[in-house]
């Protein structure tokens, strides 16, 4: 069995060598991932994916990963050290895999926290709230809610950025890849990083 702080220090090595890049870290992160259980390696992966990682373990790595490419206001967190909260609405493998992956970790002094959400469950104090393609409609409805609000939405569903989605996941050449809405974002009070918009599929400015 792989010593588990030896995959630590090759994370680790791996974050210098790949020097700043979003797309790598999260590969790097999600490896990390598959090597300490190794049972989720029978999920369904994405086809063709080089790196042969579950598409729901991407997701989650990109959702890590974007804390760290986004600034919050300072009035999102009651302490130096509260935790970002990242809420998942109906996305069960995502939320294992997110679980997973932001254990033991932190990012800045920040621990980060993982919600499995319920249709009626409260929104009240999340940083991130994800909502899979099968919750379409309590997509809109919740979007609509945290409107103006700090808190990055994100979602993996079909025409999801005109529902009020700031980020939306979509599979481009058989992979894993990002659009980002950036007018609900900034009018929410969060700034997103050069690098990730960099990275993205597309960046839409202006109404939907």
């Amino acid at each position: 069995m792989i010593n588990s702080g030896y995959l630590l220090k090759l994370y680790v090595r791996l974050r210098l060598l790949l020097k700043g890049s979003l797309l790598l870290h999260v590969l790097a992160l999600a490896f990390l991932s598959s090597a300490m259980a190794p049972a989720c390696l029978a999920q369904t992966s994405v086809l063709g994916n080089p790196s042969g990682l579950s598409e729901e373990r991407i997701k989650a790595a990109f959702l890590f990963r974007f804390i760290g490419y986004v600034d919050w206001p300072a009035t999102a967190f009651s302490r130096p050290d509260s935790p970002y909260i990242v809420g998942v609405l109906r996305a069960d493998g995502i939320a294992e895999e997110l679980t997973l992956l932001s254990a033991g970790r932190t990012i800045g002094s920040r621990p980060v926290i993982v919600r499995r959400l319920q249709a009626n469950d409260s929104l009240n104090g999340l940083h991130i709230l994800f909502v899979g393609a099968a919750e379409r409609g309590r997509m809109v409805q919740s979007f609509k809610s945290l409107q103006q609000q700090p808190v990055l939405l994100v979602s993996d569903a079909d025409d999801a950025l005109a529902q009020g989605s700031m980020i939306n996941f979509r599979i481009v050449d058989e992979r894993v890849r990002f659009e980002v809405a950036l007018t609900p974002a900034e009018q929410s009070g969060l700034k997103l990083s050069s690098r990730m918009l960099g990275v993205a599929h597309s960046v839409i400015k202006g109404p939907q």
